[in-house]
């Protein structure tokens, strides 16, 4: 079960006119280069989180019905987008929204059903799960401390362009980009 994005971000937790305030930049030369240091910025700030800044679609697929409910790996969950059946016979079948729920307790997304799913022996190929995560549609909803993160990496690898893989500081998260996402990252147990 690897979650597979569906619908990436429709805008990034920085514009790229918040970057070149940032970086003291006034030209369009290096528009290219920011663009993506913004978006690197907010994978790696993902990656420390474990929790996707701002919203987009992703999938899983099951082989079958979690009989208790279902865990989703990507949090925070904003809303189940649908959910299909793939029976022995016929088409994929999109659930009524009816038949299940999100829980949404402790800040992670699990579904739930409301009625017995179908069973295992009646399925092809199992469940898809479509949903919705991240803290906000917007920019303004991503927690102010991640933005600052973002905008501490953009800044050190725009002033790093160079060949920087020799540089072992480098490779490492600058500790204050660590202290600011640290209340927001998200632990496993086990």
């Amino acid at each position: 079960m690897t979650p597979i994005l569906i619908a990436p971000p429709a805008v990034e937790p920085l514009s790229l006119a918040e970057a070149k305030v940032w970086l003291r930049v006034d030209t369009t030369s290096d528009d290219d280069v920011i663009g993506a240091l913004i978006a690197s910025a907010r994978l790696v700030v993902e990656a420390l989180v474990r929790r996707v800044l701002v919203a987009q679609t992703w999938r899983i697929a099951l082989d079958s019905a979690p009989a208790s409910g279902f865990l989703l790996p990507i949090s925070p969950v904003r809303s189940i987008a649908a959910v299909r059946v793939f029976p022995l016979a016929g088409p994929a079948q999109t659930l009524p929204a009816d038949m299940y729920a999100l829980d949404q307790d402790l800040g992670t997304g699990r579904l739930v059903f409301n009625t017995t799913p179908p069973s295992p022996g009646r399925l092809r190929d199992g469940f898809e799960i479509d949903f919705v995560a991240g803290f906000s549609d917007t920019a303004a909803g991503v927690p102010a401390p991640l933005r600052q993160a973002m905008r501490i990496l953009i800044a050190r690898w725009y002033e790093n362009r160079g060949d920087v893989e020799a540089d072992a500081d480098m490779a490492r998260t600058p500790a204050s980009v660590a202290a600011l996402v640290a209340p927001y990252r998200r632990v496993r147990l086990a």
